[in-house]
């Protein structure tokens, strides 16, 4: 009789158990399936450094949109090619060479880079050889100075262009010409062969055309690619 009594007793006991641990996993299992379908549980977080990569290539190409615009909107006032000097820095609306092209899209696109090169100059005038007397009413529109600032504060890239390496030049680039001193801002247009139009004021006004390559004949300084 004992005997019986204490298998009846094991036998309840172990219900029991059986009984608690399906309550548990009842209770737990909810939980655990949430846990599963977390997305952040199971695929890994994007990389900081690819994040940053998209948002500095995205705000470029916004930049380099808004820069172009800029730069077309001199090409339609079409400012006379004179070259002055004029107290104050700033030329009248009808006048400029091919640096006020320059500063005028940037100042559109909402970046003062006379301010900022006047500002860098003064910091470390040793890097700025057209400017060893500051002077704030020229130095901006010096093709020289705007060259030294950009090779300072901007993407360096190829200075060769043909038919392999056509995507190497994008739209809003600063590219850099010599004989003479020169500086213009790549167009978002391209001609038939790929090659981009060039924003410029190479006299008699500013243009929007297609003489990139002619003005390649005659040496490129530096190419630049510059996001603020």
């Amino acid at each position: 009789m004992a005997a019986e009594n204490a298998a009846s007793l094991r036998h309840m006991a172990f219900f029991v158990l059986c009984a608690l641990a399906t309550a548990w996993l009842w209770q737990a299992s909810p939980a655990l399936a949430a846990k599963a379908a977390t997305p952040s549980s199971s695929a890994p977080p994007v990389p900081a450094a690819t994040a940053a990569a998209h948002v500095s290539t995205q705000a470029r190409r916004d930049f380099a949109k808004i820069l172009i615009a800029g730069a077309r909107e001199e090409v339609a006032r079409r400012p006379w090619y004179r070259s002055a000097y004029y107290s104050g820095g700033f030329p009248p609306e009808n006048e400029g060479v091919c640096t006020d092209l320059i500063w005028r899209a940037f100042t559109f696109a909402g970046y003062d880079l006379k301010r900022a090169l006047d500002a860098d100059i003064k910091k470390n005038k040793p890097a700025y050889p057209r400017a060893a007397r500051p002077d704030p009413n020229i130095d901006f529109r010096r093709v020289p100075n705007q060259t030294v600032f950009f090779r300072r504060h901007a993407a360096a890239l190829t200075t060769r262009i043909d038919t392999a390496n056509l995507n190497a030049w994008q739209p809003g680039d600063i590219v850099v010409f010599a004989n003479p001193d020169h500086i213009a801002i790549v167009s978002d247009k391209r001609n038939q062969d790929g090659i981009p139009l060039l924003l410029h004021n190479q006299g008699p006004f500013a243009t929007e055309g297609d003489d990139f390559m002619a003005w390649y004949a005659r040496g490129i300084v530096a190419h630049f690619r510059f996001t603020p």
